[in-house]
């Protein structure tokens, strides 16, 4: 395959999935809006959010202060945004124009169709009304997307490519999301097997805990499955232990890592040794860990960490497969 297609279709399936995680985010920092809460909490939530995509310096260059409409416009309808949704459908779109006789008139026509109908809606003001609706619509979008390309296209290189770059940036983003959210909880009393999470005091009474913590899983579509695996009230440790190590939670770094490891093996080429070597030790780093080790040594240490090896990964795969930075 030559580099440049396979660099559209990676890209493609990267900017559908930031998409879908973008809105992800700004449905649950919308959503717990809505609760009581302190207006620092609140401006905390938003803070976090601008820090997970790396826009805190982004924004304030546009805007003075932290104000929840500023920052979802931001997020959504930026258009010198390059991680706002309107930013990421529209690229996610021209990659797919791109490499059209590649994919399946299906893909094609969800691609341009998405761009097109979320066009329109901002033009209805869809967004002003119904922020969750519209939310939703973003996510339904990203997952028809992928049912579609899944359920039409050859299983040959150019799926691959579309795979490896979902899963390398759903990982990254899952990374993010809880190291963010995890500093942002409240401190657990010491002595307790959760006291390594938080760096903020909050005034809030106990019960916006429950509503915090299943935020962060619903923002993940992890709830019920929550509820499936450990059966009992939610506490942090096992939230991490969710997102982090379990093969079987979609979103998580260790399913998105094995994903990542199965389509490099099937793109390989002569130069894609390093990168594999990689991709499958931080593999297998999460596939034998224990939450208890990563907790005692640092969340916040092992997530940055991840983040890096993952940045590396990026790099690795653009030098072995696709056009040169």
């Amino acid at each position: 395959m030559l580099s440049r297609t396979a660099d559209h279709l990676y890209w493609m399936a990267r900017y559908t999935e930031r998409a879908e995680n973008t809105a992800r985010m700004l449905d649950i920092n919308y959503q717990t809006s809505l609760l009581p809460q302190s207006s620092e909490a609140a401006e905390q939530g938003w803070r976090g959010l601008l820090s997970i995509s790396e826009l805190t310096r982004d924004y304030h260059a546009k805007h003075a202060g932290l104000a929840q409409r500023e920052i979802m416009g931001f997020m959504v309808r930026d258009e010198s945004n390059p991680s706002s949704i309107h930013s990421c459908l529209r690229a996610a779109r021209e990659n797919a124009r791109a490499v059209r006789g590649t994919l399946t008139t299906e893909v094609w026509e969800t691609a341009n169709t998405t761009w097109l109908e979320f066009k329109r809606l901002l033009a209805r003001g869809s967004f002003e009304r119904d922020p969750s609706e519209f939310f939703e619509w973003v996510k339904f979008r990203s997952h028809l997307s992928r049912g579609v390309t899944y359920g039409t296209m050859l299983q040959d290189e150019s799926f691959h490519f579309l795979r490896l770059g979902t899963f390398l940036e759903r990982a990254d983003n899952t990374a993010r999301l809880l190291d963010v959210k995890f500093h942002g909880a409240r401190p657990i009393p010491p002595g307790s097997s959760g006291d390594y999470f938080g760096t903020l005091q909050h005034t809030e009474p106990l019960e916006i805990d429950f509503y915090y913590w299943s935020a962060i899983l619903r923002s993940v579509s992890a709830f019920e499955i929550y509820r499936k695996v450990y059966r009992n009230v939610i506490q942090p440790e096992k939230v991490a232990e969710l997102l982090i190590l379990r093969r079987d939670m979609p979103r998580s770094l260790l399913a998105c890592m094995e994903e990542v490891v199965s389509n490099l093996g099937y793109v390989a080429n002569e130069h894609s040794g390093e990168t594999q070597r990689r991709a499958g030790r931080l593999r297998a780093d999460l596939r034998f860990g224990r939450i208890d080790e990563i907790l005692a040594t640092g969340l916040h240490a092992f997530l940055t960490q991840f983040l890096d090896r993952v940045g590396d990964l990026g790099v690795g795969i653009s030098r072995d497969f696709l056009v040169p930075v």
